[in-house]
């Protein structure tokens, strides 16, 4: 079975919100919406688990409702306190409600509302040979790395830097695997699934991404996701 982990447990804090940004309303409707429905259009998908900060459960449940009347293929879950803790958490409901088969997730960030379904598909497609895959566009700024906060400790080639996105997808069974063979050092410094495949020389797939899927991070995000929508 295929499933989704919606990862929209943040809190709003570093947009200053009042309102954790996936209820931000962006066109007509709120962002944890726009990206719903593009995953409800790929028919591979079997369920989306939705998670949500303790405090907004309810209010994460409502909009589902409003927006979706509580379609089955959707459930909302209680997100982690990291990122990590949350695909884990997303993982734990798999475990607990279905059997043992050779699952697929595929996480994806609630703030990128531009994820196109044919992303979707190609990240699915990606794991006929892969055991994770992540879309990626090409870095189009220098980047400069900063071990001491003031300091340029490196500068790496452009040419070999490229963006992670999402949807990022991977076999679940191989996930679990290569978790519990890594040492509390090495789970601590999980910030995102692909992290894990790589520490363990996972067979992972870069594919092509897409401009259009920016993840609205800032205030000035809002303005050019509407933009977008006027187009």
């Amino acid at each position: 079975m295929i499933f989704v982990a919606m990862l929209a447990g943040g809190i709003g804090t570093r947009m200053k919100l009042d309102k954790p940004k996936q209820f931000e309303i962006v066109g007509d409707k709120p962002i944890l919406a726009h990206s719903i429905e593009k995953f409800l259009e790929v028919d591979e998908i079997d369920k989306i688990i939705v998670s949500s900060p303790e405090s907004h459960i309810t209010t994460t449940k409502d909009l589902i409702k409003n927006y979706f009347n509580d379609d089955s293929r959707i459930v909302v879950i209680l997100g982690g306190e990291t990122r990590n803790g949350t695909i884990l958490n997303s993982i734990d409901y798999v475990k607990s409600n279905y059997n043992d088969g050779d699952h697929i997730l595929i996480t994806h960030d609630a703030p990128r509302i531009f994820v196109s379904p044919e992303l979707i598909r190609k990240s699915i497609e990606e794991l006929e040979d892969h055991d994770a895959a992540s879309p990626v566009i090409p870095a189009v700024d220098v980047i400069f790395e900063s071990k001491e906060k003031g300091k340029l400790t490196d500068i790496p080639l452009r040419k070999n830097l490229v963006h992670s996105q999402t949807p990022q997808s991977f076999k679940i069974n191989k996930f679990l695997e290569i978790y519990q063979d890594l040492s509390e050092d090495e789970i601590s410094k999980l910030d995102e699934a692909m992290m894990l495949f790589f520490l363990r020389d996972g067979n992972i797939s870069l594919f092509e991404g897409d401009p259009s899927n920016f993840k609205i991070t800032r205030k000035i995000d809002l303005k050019i996701a509407e933009a977008y929508l006027n187009e």
